[in-house]
C-alpha cells in the first residue's frame, strides 16, 4: 500500500464513526439481578472466606491496588492503581511505599487518609483491636512487621525480609482498606466502603440490595443503578430462573459445563465461559480427633479414595491436582506425572486399597470391627453432599462406615474452624494462585483456615524458604517439592480441582471472568445492561 495517498474520506468517517461509538457505548441505569447459593456470614470480607460474600461485597470496598478487571489472567503483572496511585519498594526489597489518592470518600462522607490504611492493617495483625469474630487471612502478613504513615496521603508497609508476593496480597479481593472510624462488629452487616456501591439492605437468607455510590471517586462509573443479589439455594431453581429471565446472571455453583447445552437449547444467545477456580475438593480429617490422629488411618483413607471418580463425578467440571493448581490453569502445581508417583494419585486403586486395608488392621480395625464416623458437610448446594456420599461409599471398602450429616453454611463453618468434626468434605478455596496464599492459610499451625488442624513446624519453615525467595524458577521447584510432601503427609486429602462455569445474558456488558480463580473480578464497575 502507497501510504502517501489520501486516506479515504468514507473510510475515514466509519472508523471515527466506530471510535465515537465504542467510547460512549455503555449505558447507565438499571439493576443487575444476582442469584446466591446461601447467605453470607457476612459482610466483612476481612472476616469471610467464602465465594458468597466476596461476590456481593467486593463491589462495596477498594484495595490499595487490584488485579486490572478487565484482564482475564489474575497475575502479578495486571496488577494496578486503586486507592494508592504508585507503589515504590526500597532497594532492600523490605519497604513498599505506596502514595494514596486524594479527595476519596467513604461512603458515610468521611475522607479516606493513610490513617485507614495504617489501621486496617494493624487490625489483620492484631496490632489493634478489630472486633471481628475472626480474622481470615491474618496468615498473609506474618512478614509485615509494620505500616507507616508520611502524612494523610503516604503509607509504608515495612517485611521482615523480601516477599515477592506481598503485592499480590494487596490486590486480592480479600484485601479491602476499612475505614478506621467505623467498628467492626457494624462492618458485618451494614458495611462502609469507597467503592462503586452501597449496601442499602441485608436481609439474611433473602436478599441484598446494592445501590450505586453516586459520589464514586471513578469519574463515570458505576454505569449500573444497583445490584440485588437473592439467596436461592436450590440449584435447578437458579437455573430455571436465569432461563425465564428473573436473573440476568447465574451465579456461582449453578452451571456446570454438561448443563450449559440445556441453557443455550432454552437461551441460545446467553453467553457460558468455564474457568479455573482455585478451588479443590478435598476431604477434610481432623488430625486431633481420634482414631484420625493415627497417621496409619490417614494414609489408609487417602489411599482408599479414587481421584478419577471425583473428576469423572464433576461432569467435565473437575480435574487431578496437588495442593497447587496444576497447568494448564495455575503456575506453580505438579504436573500429571509427578502427580501420578504420589500415593494414592496413581492409576491402581485397587492395589492402593489393599494397602490401605492393612493399616486400617494394624489400627485396631477390620470386616468385624469397623470405623464408625460421620461426614459433616455443608447443605448449601449438592456438590457438597455428593463428594462426601461418594467418599463414604469409596471408604466402606477399608471399614470404614461414614453417615452424612449436613449443615447450615454458618453452624458448619463454626464446627470447622473449631475442629468440632471428624471427616468432612469441602471445597476449599483460594484467593490467588500463589504460593504464599495457600500455604500459609491451609498448612501454618495457627491458621483459621487450616481445617485439618496439620501442625509441622518444619513445615512452616519450608513455606519461609520459598515464600523469600527471589528467582522464580528455585522458588518453584521448592514449592513443587513442598507440594509432594504435603500431598504424601496426608497434610491435606485433595480429589480435584474444580473449574467454574456461569452464563449470563447477552444484554450483560463489561462483565469479565478470571481464568485462574473464582475470587478476584467482582468489582462490577465497568458492567453496564444494554436494554
Amino acid at each position: 500500500m502507497n501510504f502517501t495517498q489520501p486516506f479515504p474520506r468514507t473510510l475515514l468517517a466509519l472508523l471515527l464513526a466506530a471510535c465515537s461509538s465504542s467510547a460512549v457505548a455503555q449505558k447507565y441505569g438499571g439493576t443487575l439481578r444476582f442469584p446466591l447459593r446461601e447467605n453470607p456470614s457476612s459482610a466483612s470480607l476481612h472476616e469471610e472466606s467464602s465465594i458468597t460474600a466476596i461476590q456481593p461485597f467486593m463491589s462495596v470496598f477498594n484495595n490499595l491496588v487490584v488485579y486490572d478487571q478487565q484482564q482475564e489472567m489474575a497475575r502479578i503483572e495486571s496488577i494496578k492503581p486503586d486507592l494508592a496511585t504508585e507503589w515504590s519498594w526500597s532497594t532492600d526489597n523490605k519497604v513498599l511505599t505506596m502514595k494514596l489518592r486524594q479527595g476519596v470518600l467513604w461512603h458515610d462522607g468521611k475522607p479516606f487518609t493513610s490513617a485507614d490504611v495504617q489501621c486496617t492493617w494493624d487490625m489483620i495483625t492484631g496490632k489493634r483491636e478489630s472486633n471481628w469474630r475472626k480474622n481470615s487471612h491474618k496468615e498473609w502478613y506474618g512478614n509485615l512487621k509494620e505500616v507507616t504513615v508520611n502524612g494523610p496521603y503516604e503509607a509504608r508497609f515495612v517485611l521482615g525480609r523480601p516477599q515477592p508476593s506481598f503485592l499480590s496480597f494487596l490486590a486480592s479481593g480479600w484485601s479491602p482498606v476499612y475505614p478506621c472510624h467505623v467498628d467492626g462488629r457494624v462492618m458485618r452487616q451494614k458495611p462502609i466502603g469507597t467503592g462503586p456501591f452501597k449496601v442499602v439492605e441485608f436481609k439474611p437468607n433473602d436478599v441484598m440490595r446494592l445501590e450505586k455510590n453516586k459520589e464514586y471517586w471513578k469519574q463515570g462509573k458505576p454505569y449500573l443503578d444497583g445490584i440485588v443479589f437473592r439467596i436461592m439455594p436450590n440449584t435447578a431453581t437458579r437455573t430455571l430462573s436465569f432461563m425465564t429471565g428473573d436473573f440476568d446472571m447465574t451465579g456461582t455453583s449453578t452451571v456446570f459445563p454438561h448443563t450449559i447445552k440445556d441453557i443455550h437449547a432454552k437461551n441460545p444467545n446467553a453467553v457460558c465461559q468455564t474457568t479455573g477456580t482455585m478451588v479443590t475438593g478435598v476431604v477434610l480429617i481432623n488430625h486431633k480427633a481420634p482414631p484420625f490422629d493415627n497417621p496409619k488411618v490417614r494414609r489408609a483413607v487417602n489411599l482408599a479414595l479414587d481421584r478419577n471418580a471425583f473428576v469423572t463425578a464433576q461432569h467435565g467440571g473437575g480435574r487431578q491436582g496437588g495442593v497447587m493448581m496444576s497447568p494448564p490453569y495455575g503456575v506453580w502445581g505438579l504436573s500429571q506425572a509427578q502427580l501420578d508417583a504420589t500415593p494414592g494419585f496413581g492409576k491402581d486403586v485397587e492395589k492402593n486399597r489393599a494397602e490401605a486395608r492393612k493399616l486400617m488392621e494394624e489400627a485396631g480395625y477390620g470386616p468385624n470391627n469397623k470405623l464408625k464416623t460421620t461426614f459433616i458437610v455443608r447443605n448449601s448446594a449438592p456438590n457438597f453432599v455428593a463428594g462426601a456420599t461418594l467418599a463414604a461409599d469409596q471408604l466402606r471398602s477399608i471399614y470404614i462406615e461414614g453417615n452424612i450429616e449436613p449443615k447450615d453454611y454458618t453452624v458448619y463453618t463454626g464446627a470447622i474452624i473449631k475442629g468440632a468434626y471428624s471427616l468432612s468434605f469441602e471445597t476449599s478455596g483460594a484467593a490467588i494462585d500463589d504460593p504464599d496464599v495457600v500455604f500459609y492459610e491451609k498448612f501454618k499451625c495457627e491458621s483459621i483456615r487450616n481445617y485439618n488442624k496439620y501442625c509441622n513446624r518444619d513445615v512452616e519453615a519450608k513455606i519461609d524458604e520459598q515464600s523469600a525467595t527471589l528467582d522464580p524458577v528455585k522458588r518453584k521447584q521448592l514449592v513443587q517439592a513442598l507440594d509432594s510432601f504435603l500431598l504424601q503427609e496426608n497434610a491435606q486429602i485433595v480429589v480435584y480441582h474444580s473449574t467454574s462455569s456461569a452464563c449470563w445474558h447477552p444484554y450483560v456488558k463489561g462483565y469479565l471472568r478470571s481464568k485462574n480463580g473464582i475470587y478476584t473480578h467482582h468489582r462490577m464497575e465497568d458492567v453496564w445492561l444494554d436494554k
